[in-house]
């Protein structure tokens, strides 16, 4: 019994030693931006973008229907680039624990949701808030036909996040669920 302690291994370890060691070589995966989602990550991006600094030039907060388009428009915009950069800096392989495609799909299908109902209400309320051929019209008429532009990107990116959830292969539970035909 004396020389049990003296054969044991105390030490210990954890994937999240490895993570620490590694985030300070963080370079972009250029291979990405190649790629079908880092090119519609991008298109979103620039439309999200178009389309909230039309809506911020005009008096949005007079009309609440441009409130909630600029909410929309700023919210999603902010959680693309977050996605951007997670995606970019490959961080979704660090944190390996976070189910991503399932978390980009749910993603991606809610933000396609939101821009529908913004698409709508910024194109509905544009002949009700601004005279015909004035800037603010044609501002606001823009505004909704990029929405309709980053909703179908936003579509398209949930399209292949599902593709890609659905092919992750399945586990036993799955399997059975499905009848074994998944």
């Amino acid at each position: 019994m004396a020389e049990f302690p003296s054969k044991v291994n105390t030490r210990t370890s954890s994937p999240a030693q490895g993570v620490g060691a590694s985030v300070s070589a963080l370079r972009p995966d250029l291979g990405f931006l190649r790629s079908a989602l880092g090119v519609l990550a991008l298109l979103q991006l620039v439309l999200g973008l178009l389309v909230w600094a039309l809506i911020a030039d005009t008096l949005y907060h007079l009309y609440p229907a441009y409130g909630w388009v600029m909410f929309v428009a700023v919210f999603l915009w902010l959680m693309t680039i977050v996605f951007f950069i997670i995606y970019l800096f490959q961080l979704h392989m660090k944190l390996y624990m976070v189910p991503w495609p399932l978390v980009s799909m749910i993603f991606f299908v809610a933000a396609t949701v939101l821009y529908i109902t913004a698409f709508i209400t910024c194109a509905a309320a544009v002949d009700l808030t601004s005279l015909k051929g004035s800037r603010l019209y044609n501002q606001r008429s823009a505004a909704s036909f990029f929405a309709c532009l980053v909703m179908i990107a936003y579509g398209v990116s949930a399209f292949f996040s599902f593709q890609a959830w659905r092919g992750m292969g399945s586990n036993a539970a799955t399997s059975q669920m499905a009848g074994g035909y998944s």
